[in-house]
Formats: structure tokens, C-alpha cells, sequence
């Protein structure tokens, strides 16, 4: 049976990240960054597509138990068998040169024959190394990529069926530790890291860590474990933060809805400084900005919705065959095409985000305000083109009312900075006017005044969750009858067993794409913040109490949910999900202020 996403645990060096099963298999790890080739893609295929499994000899199943140490991103799975109990400890240390994956397994009773099974194939699968023994290591090669794999002591090791194997006994208090390195294989091997140091110094920097958390509320170990979860998306050189670390798990079992999500994208860039502003993470949220700033420089006609995690522009989709996919799901897509659409939302999101970093006291930049008005002025000129709109639909641009309103969001922040900075250099009269036609348009074209709600697009029936923002982003007070409408209409037009889809996929062509998904965990997030704008607070807390019940055992959240097969959905762990979960936790629980 293949394994269910929510039986994954991620670990990783903030550059580069590693799912592990519940059966000690290591199915998914990318070397060197979030977006390079897997070397280990058993998640989207099968066993010969390269996994590393540890685990007592002759047990096939899960583990006993596992969780992570607290407030950490040490994780620890533990099996008892007839012959004893082991403990393997996995991470992944921050990395000086080179990135390093620990495995130690410790005996914690009996004498436990244990085993260790590893298939490298580089090239997301594809590719069977050339392996060697130098100076006590197994060494794998194959053009760009080489790997060394070492343990301490040195354990029986031998090779079988294109793979390597190890099998070694310990008993109550003994350790082994493996320690796998990858590296250029053009340059010599890095220096050896001791494996039992990492895992102190690795929990005692993320205690250390999570000891400047701000919020002190309730389900405190929940929000804290989304925030490591976001900082563990983080890739650090840049302060780029990726959707999450995988590629092509499915939204809908078996469907073709497979898509990259190992870069950066605009659309999160406001929800997610916030929530590193409000739990108190200044210095990722500054790094944030900064990624940000450099992202979009350059013509403001070429914004992207999404950039690679230092900014790169050219991500091209391509399929591999090779792979059959997570549970049969395929294509198995790497780049995103998405990256070619128009979604006027981006400007919205980037004008929002640059001035809730001034608001909230992060160093200027100097060249900020600069950019900004260089975004108004195409804005004023292009923004009544139709777009493919937040959720990258693949059917056709529209008038997507939440892009109008991001166009809104756009002029407001930028009429506001100049309120309350007026040194600064810029149009004020004609942001203003932008600002009054679109919020007029949008009531007009997009406002369904028969029904009482916003619409997904202008001369639509449809609806979106992302109108649910309207209170939040300002566009209307929460006590206006068109957004209390909008609410309603949402929860029962798009509401499914108590949580919500994005937008209908029954019977419309708005994505152009066939099949379902399932549901939307950072809308239905959206829902509680909104039920607790409008006042209705016990209903806000019964929602986010439940969608705290859809993190896993080791409390991640992937990007959607079915309730009837109760099942995560798609990309994992999603960071959109993890923002969602901190930023409503603030919100009914903390201060819910940034900065």
C-alpha cells in the first residue's frame, strides 16, 4: 500500500528539505536546494526510484511511534519488536558547505537487529550511480552529483540489487550514525561532521529559536511547530520562502491537478510577513521583504506571480514519464508554467507587503519607494486587462473581482504611504481616482445584488474564498450587509462537510482543467477570520479548532484536505496552510498586530 501524504514528516537545513515515512524511509529529498533534482523519489514512484529506509530487520510496517523533539525540527521514530525497541533520531544540521543528512539509531531496550536499505538515483529517479568504497565511505557518482555515505562505527555493509545495505545489531544505550553527504562531484569530499554534535547543537539552536516567539496563547506547541514549519521552508541564503518541498503530489487521487510548488510565490507575501512580524520574527520577515524587493526589480510589466528561490524568472514545465506518480497520480511535473500568466493580484500583494514593512519599522530600503511607483504607473495604465487571477486558472483570463480588489489594495497602500509620508515623491490625485473607479467597478460589476454576494468574476454566478478577504484587506467594514452576504454565500455554495473549496469545479470551465480537488485549507482558515471580523467568535473557534484536528501526527498540514476519505491533498507541507494556521491563531487568540 502506497503511503498516505499525511504519513510524511519533513526535516531539513533551510535550504533544502527531506520527507520522512513512518516506515523509516526517507522518500523524498532534493540535494542541493528545494528546487534541484531528488535524489531519493520514491514518494512520486516506487522503491527503484530511491528511497533510504532504516528500521528493525524483518518489520515492514510503520513505527510505533514518532514525534519530534520539542520545538525542534529533530525528529525521532521509535519501534518496539519481540527482540527490543530502537530509536532512530533524523535531521538535517545547518550546513557549512555541504548539505548533510543524520540518521542515528540508538537502542533503548533488548538487542535489536536492525537494517538499513539505500537506493540513490539521482536525476528526480532516473539515474543509477556508480558506487565505490574510498576511505571508509560508499561513494556515489554520477555526472553533476556525488555522494558519501559513512557510519560511525562502521557497520557491515554491502551492495545488492543496484542498491546498499547495511545490518548491524544494538542493544540498550549503543548508537549508530549515518551520515550522508552530498557534494559537487568535480570537487573534493567536505569535512566530516560529527553526527552526535549536529543533533545537540541542532536542538539547541531551534529551542533557542522558538524562545522569541511572541504569542503565548492558546494551542501555543501548534502555531509554533507551523512557524519552524515556515522557517523550514525558508531557503536561507536568500530569505526566499517556497510554497513547499515537493513536486506533483495530487489534489485529486489519480487526477492530472500535479503541480511544482518549490519556488516562491507573490501571492503569500503579505499573510506570510505578517505572520512573522506578529509571532515576533523580525529578521525573517525583513529577510523576506528583501527577498521581495529583488525579485520584482527591474520593468514592472514583467511582475511575476512566482520567481525560484533567489529570483530566478525561468521556470519551464516539464513532465517526467519515468515516474508514475504519488498513488498512480500522474503527470509528474517539474517547473510551472504559471509562471507566464498575468495575475493582477501580485500588485496588490507587493504594494501591501512593502508598506506593512514600513508600517511595522523594518529598515527602509532605499530604492523601495522607487519601485512602488514604478508598479503604480503600470497599474493606472494596464489594470483593466483581465487575468488568469489567483488560483492560476488554466481556462481562460476574466475579470476576477479579487484581482480588481488587489488593484484596489494597490492604490489604497500606496495613497496611505503618501498620507503619512508626504515627502515622498508621487502621484496622489491619480492614486486616489484609481482607487475610487476600481472600488466603484467592483460593486458594480462584480456584486451580485440579487444574491447578496461578490462574485468570482465580473457577470458571474460563481463564487471564490478568496472574497472572504475583503474585510481583512480593508475594501469593506466587516459590518457591511455585502460582506456578511458574501460569507454566507461562500460557506453555502462552497462549503463541503464543514470546510471549504477554493471555487466550484462542478460543471464550469473557469480552470480549464478536468477532475475535482478537494478542500482548500487556508480558505477555510480564511472563514474563521472572517466569522471572527463579523463577531461571530464561538463559531471562528469551533472552525480553527477543527482545522487544527487536520494536522498530521507531528502537526503539518499539506495544501488541501478531503473530509469524506479524510485525507490530506496536494503539496506538503504547505507553507499557504501554515500562514493560515498563525495568522488566524493571532487573530483570535493574540494581539494579531504586526511589527
Amino acid at each position: 500500500m502506497h503511503p498516505r501524504i499525511e504519513d510524511y514528516a519533513l526535516i531539513g537545513d533551510e535550504q533544502t528539505a527531506a520527507l520522512v515515512g513512518r516506515d523509516g524511509s526517507v522518500d523524498w529529498l532534493c540535494l542541493p536546494r528545494f528546487d534541484s533534482a531528488a535524489c531519493f523519489a520514491r514518494l512520486l514512484g516506487d522503491e527503484e526510484n530511491g528511497h533510504w529506509r532504516i528500521a528493525p530487520k524483518g518489520v515492514d510496517g510503520p513505527c510505533t511511534r514518532r514525534a519530534y523533539r520539542q520545538d525542534t525540527l529533530v525528529l525521532d521514530t521509535e519501534w518496539e519488536t519481540d527482540e527490543g525497541a530502537i530509536r532512530v533520531t533524523d535531521l538535517m544540521p545547518q550546513r557549512d558547505r555541504a548539505p548533510d543528512l543524520v540518521r542515528v539509531v540508538e537502542g533503548l531496550s533488548g538487542r535489536v537487529t536492525v537494517r538499513s536499505t539505500l537506493r540513490l538515483r539521482f536525476d528526480y529517479g532516473s539515474i543509477v550511480p556508480w558506487m565505490r568504497k574510498s576511505d571508509g565511505h560508499r561513494v556515489a557518482v554520477a555526472g553533476p552529483d556525488s555522494v558519501w555515505l559513512r557510519s560511525e562505527p562502521s557497520v557491515q555493509t554491502w551492495g545488492e540489487d543496484l542498491g546498499t545495505h547495511s545490518e548491524f545489531t544494538v542493544a540498550q544505550g549503543e548508537k549508530v550514525a549515518f551520515v550522508l553527504t552530498w557534494h559537487p562531484s568535480h570537487q573534493p569530499r567536505p569535512p566530516l561532521v560529527d553526527p552526535h554534535k549536529a543533533v545537540r547543537v541542532s536542538v539547541k539552536d531551534w529551542r533557542k529559536w522558538v524562545r522569541r516567539c511572541r504569542y503565548d496563547g492558546p494551542y501555543r506547541d501548534t502555531v509554533v511547530r507551523s512557524l519552524i514549519t515556515l522557517k523550514a521552508l525558508t531557503y536561507r541564503p536568500t530569505g526566499g520562502i517556497v510554497a513547499a518541498a515537493t513536486t506533483s503530489l495530487p489534489e485529486e487521487p489519480g487526477g492530472v491537478r500535479n503541480w511544482d510548488y518549490r519556488y516562491c510565490w507573490l501571492r503569500d507575501s503579505t499573510l506570510t510577513l505578517n505572520a512573522g512580524l506578529a509571532a515576533g520574527y523580525r529578521k525573517e520577515a525583513e529577510a523576506w521583504r528583501n527577498w521581495l524587493l529583488r525579485a520584482v526589480a527591474g520593468d514592472p510589466a514583467d511582475l511575476q506571480i512566482m520567481y525560484g528561490l533567489a529570483g530566478e524568472r525561468r521556470l519551464p514545465e516539464t513532465e517526467l514519464p519515468w515516474l508514475s506518480g504519488f498513488a498512480g497520480s500522474a503527470p509528474v511535473r517539474i517547473g510551472n508554467d504559471a509562471v507566464n500568466q498575468l495575475q493582477l493580484d501580485v500588485y496588490g500583494e507587493v504594494m501591501d507587503s512593502l508598506a506593512l514593512a514600513r508600517s511595522s519599522g523594518l529598515p527602509p530600503r532605499p530604492h523601495m519607494w522607487a519601485i512602488q511607483r514604478a508598479l503604480m504607473d503600470w497599474l493606472c495604465a494596464q489594470w483593466r486587462q483581465p487575468d488568469e487571477g489567483l488560483w492560476e486558472v488554466r481556462g481562460g483570463r476574466r475579470h476576477f473581482v479579487h484581482s480588481k480588489i488587489m488593484v484596489w489594495v494597490a492604490a489604497d497602500r500606496a495613497v496611505r504611504t503618501l498620507e503619512e509620508e508626504p515627502e515622498l515623491d508621487g502621484d496622489l490625485d491619480r492614486w486616489r481616482a484609481l482607487r475610487e473607479e476600481v472600488h466603484r467597478e467592483v460593486c458594480e460589476k462584480g456584486y451580485d445584488a440579487e444574491r447578496n454576494t461578490f462574485t468570482q468574476y465580473y457577470g458571474s454566478r460563481e463564487l471564490d474564498a478568496s472574497l472572504l478577504l475583503i474585510p481583512r484587506l480593508g475594501f469593506l467594514p466587516p459590518d457591511d450587509p455585502r460582506v456578511t452576504g458574501t460569507i454566507e454565500a461562500i460557506r453555502g455554495e462552497l462549503g463541503y462537510h464543514g470546510l471549504l473549496r477554493r471555487y466550484s469545479t462542478d460543471g464550469t470551465t473557469v480552470d480549464g482543467l478536468p477532475g475535482d480537488e478537494g478542500t482548500f485549507v487556508v480558505c477555510s482558515f480564511w472563514l474563521a477570520d472572517a466569522l471572527h471580523m463579523t463577531g461571530r467568535h464561538k463559531e471562528a473557534r469551533e472552525l480553527f479548532e477543527r482545522l487544527v484536528g487536520l494536522c498530521n501526527d507531528v502537526g503539518l498540514l499539506s495544501e488541501e484536505y478531503d473530509p469524506v476519505s479524510g485525507r490530506q491533498l496536494g503539496n506538503f507541507p504547505q507553507a499557504f496552510s501554515h500562514v493560515g494556521l498563525v495568522n488566524t491563531a493571532l487573530a483570535l487568540f493574540g494581539d494579531g498586530e504586526a511589527g
